[in-house]
């Protein structure tokens, strides 16, 4: 196994040099200034050796390294990125919808799980209960969940089949924040995320808010199924109408690549169109 991997990442480093080689022959401003924007962006990770690079620059960050300068815009509108966030954090409004999605997870819990299992299979590692995606909305069949919500942007349950977990990964774009809320904590080390030199254990804190477009990974080495609350939240920002006009074509583009970056999990709700 780690001879294959090892090959795997030369081939990434190969193919990747080859194709700066290329942009910096034919285009070499752009890729200057996308080099300096990837740099920045990169150097925010507190993990700094070769394989947040090589990571970063050759495997899944590449489509962040792509939307760099975009992310490095939208630090410029937005308050300072605290890379990890507590929900004290958000305006008052914010506060509000989070206490209204974490209070309907907490209180149907039972309910809400009976659903998820009703459609996932047993031999399913890895599973996503859409209820809506980026402002498209997929899953009716919960009221408390269909309220126009001016900050939260994605309301799903992730399941990971017991002994689960993902490589290290990057989120690709910065406009909004990841928060996730275990519904099912376990005392176990080896049940957490992990994001920088942050290794939270879902036992101390089912609620874990963090900028995603740092590289981070999620485990469950424990014999059962673990169920996520997980949530996209617009960033705190000044200028918060800019941020909800950039969700509009963001919307489309994470509706349309939805089953690029999921390609390994199942998707539940209402399938694959969302709901009129």
């Amino acid at each position: 196994m780690a001879v294959r991997i090892g090959k795997k990442k030369v081939k990434q480093a190969i193919i990747a040099a080859l194709f700066l080689a290329v942009t910096l022959t034919f285009i070499p401003v752009i890729t200057a200034v996308y080099l300096v924007c990837g740099l920045l962006d990169v150097i925010r990770n507190e993990r700094r050796d070769f394989y947040l690079f090589q990571r970063y620059f050759s495997g899944n960050g590449f489509t962040t390294w792509l939307v760099a300068p975009l992310n490095l815009l939208l630090d410029l509108v937005s308050h300072r990125n605290r890379k990890i966030y507590r929900r004290e954090d958000f305006s008052e409004e914010c506060q509000a919808e989070l206490d209204t999605v974490l209070s309907f997870f907490r209180d149907n819990k039972d309910t809400v799980i009976r659903r998820i299992d009703s459609e996932l299979g047993p031999d399913a590692k890895r599973g996503m209960f859409l209820f809506r995606w980026f402002g498209q909305r997929y899953n009716r069949e919960f009221e408390p969940l269909n309220g126009d919500f001016r900050h939260i942007r994605t309301i799903a349950v992730s399941v990971f089949q017991g002994t689960e977990r993902t490589n290290f990964h990057f989120g690709p774009l910065r406009l909004t924040l990841r928060a996730l809320y275990n519904l099912t904590p376990v005392k176990d080390a080896e049940v957490f995320i992990e994001c920088g030199k942050t290794k939270h254990y879902w036992a101390d804190d089912p609620l874990f808010i963090f900028d995603d477009t740092l590289m981070h990974r999620s485990v469950n080495d424990h014999d059962g199924r673990r169920y996520v609350v997980f949530m996209d939240v617009i960033r705190p920002s000044p200028v918060p109408a800019l941020l909800r006009a950039f969700m509009v074509p963001v919307s489309w583009a994470a509706t349309a690549f939805k089953s690029i970056y999921y390609r390994r999990w199942t998707m539940m709700g209402i399938g694959k169109a969302p709901a009129e």
